[in-house]
C-alpha cells in the first residue's frame, strides 16, 4: 500500500484503509497544520473503516464510505455476508446532519435506511496551545446538543487526538505547546482538558441531558523518542472512561441498546442488527491479502462469524 507521505492530491480525496500505526505516526509527525485535511482525514478513515470491520456496519451506510464491498448470499437457509476490498468504491464526502439549530457537517456518520443517522462521530486534532483547550469545549458541547435536539437516539462520539510534546524534547517548543512535563506527568492544561472531557461523556439514555456525548476518547500521541507515533499509555489513567479502548465498545453498546434491542423487531430486524462477516470473505483470505498487500496492521479484531 502506498504510504501516506506519498499520496497525491487525488489520493486524499477518498477514504483509504490505513494501518493503526501508520495513521497515528502520521498524525504525530506531519509538518502540515494540525487542522489540515492531510492531517485529519486519516483519523476519519481509521474510524470509518473500523466501523465496518469491527462494528459490522455496511460500507454504504457510512460517510465517508470506506473502500469495501459487502455481498449478501444465502446458502442452506443461512445468510452470509461476504466482505471484499475495493478502493474504487470509496468516497471522501462528509454527511450533513440536520440539527435543532443548524445543519452540521459531521466527520463520520452511520445512517440506516428508513431510520436516518444512528451514529455521528466528531474528530478533533490538536498540536499545541494546550492551555486554551478547555476554552474550545463550548464548540464540542454545542455540536452534540444541536444534533441531539433533532435525533435524541443518535449515538454521538467525540474523538480527540493531541500531540503529546514532552518538555525538553524540542528547544523550539513554546511552553504552551508542552503536554507532558519533565517528570512524565501531563501539564495542567492537559489535566484540565481531561476533566472537562469527562463531564462531556456518558450519555446512557434518551432522557439524559442532550449536551453530553455517548462516548469520548482522549488520545495523546508521542512526538519524540523511540515510541514516536505511539499512544501515551500512562494518560488518560487506567480507570478513565476516556481511554480509546473504551470508545468503540461504548459506541456499539449504545447503538445496540437503542436500535437493536429496543427496536420493533418486525420492522427493523433486517436493518439494524450489526453484521458478522463470513470468515470465508475475500478480505480475510490470507493468500490474496499477501499478494495484494491490502491488509494493514490493526489494533482491533474483525467481527467475523464462522459457519458450519
Amino acid at each position: 500500500m502506498k504510504p501516506l507521505d506519498q499520496f497525491t492530491e487525488q489520493d486524499w480525496k477518498v477514504c483509504n484503509w490505513r494501518g493503526t500505526e501508520e495513521t497515528f505516526h502520521h498524525l504525530a509527525t506531519s509538518r502540515e497544520k494540525t487542522q489540515s485535511q492531510k492531517v485529519v482525514k486519516p483519523i476519519h478513515w481509521y474510524i470509518a473503516c473500523r466501523l465496518v470491520l469491527e462494528g459490522g456496519f455496511l460500507p454504504e451506510e457510512i460517510t465517508p464510505r470506506p473502500p469495501f464491498v459487502a455481498t449478501k448470499k444465502k446458502k442452506k437457509d443461512q445468510t452470509r455476508w461476504l466482505l471484499s476490498y475495493d478502493q474504487s468504491a470509496a468516497t471522501g464526502s462528509e454527511a450533513n446532519v440536520l440539527g435543532g439549530l443548524k445543519t452540521k457537517a459531521v466527520d463520520v456518520v452511520v445512517e440506516k435506511p428508513g431510520i436516518g443517522p444512528v451514529i455521528a462521530i466528531s474528530c478533533k486534532n490538536t498540536g499545541g496551545a494546550f492551555r486554551n483547550l478547555t476554552n474550545r469545549m463550548e464548540e464540542a458541547v454545542g455540536e452534540c446538543t444541536n444534533l441531539h435536539m433533532t435525533y435524541s437516539a443518535l449515538v454521538t462520539g467525540y474523538f480527540s487526538v493531541l500531540r503529546a510534546h514532552r518538555r525538553g524534547s524540542d528547544p523550539s517548543l513554546a511552553d504552551n505547546d508542552v503536554a507532558i512535563g519533565a517528570d512524565g506527568t501531563p501539564v495542567e492544561g492537559i489535566a484540565r482538558y481531561h476533566e472537562a472531557c469527562r463531564q462531556l461523556e456518558g450519555r446512557m439514555d434518551l432522557r439524559d441531558t442532550i449536551s453530553k456525548y455517548e462516548a469520548v476518547a482522549l488520545i495523546l500521541l508521542e512526538t519524540s523518542g523511540p515510541n514516536i507515533g505511539g499512544l501515551l499509555d500512562t494518560f488518560p489513567p487506567p480507570e478513565s472512561p476516556l481511554r480509546v479502548e473504551h470508545f468503540f465498545s461504548t459506541i456499539y453498546s449504545r447503538y445496540d441498546e437503542r436500535f437493536v434491542f429496543a427496536a420493533p423487531i418486525f420492522s427493523t430486524r433486517n436493518i439494524t442488527p450489526r453484521i458478522e462477516w463470513d470468515a470465508t470473505s475475500p478480505l480475510f483470505d490470507k493468500t490474496l491479502a499477501a499478494d495484494r498487500e491490502e491488509v494493514p496492521e490493526l489494533d482491533y479484531d474483525f467481527r467475523v462469524k464462522v459457519h458450519d
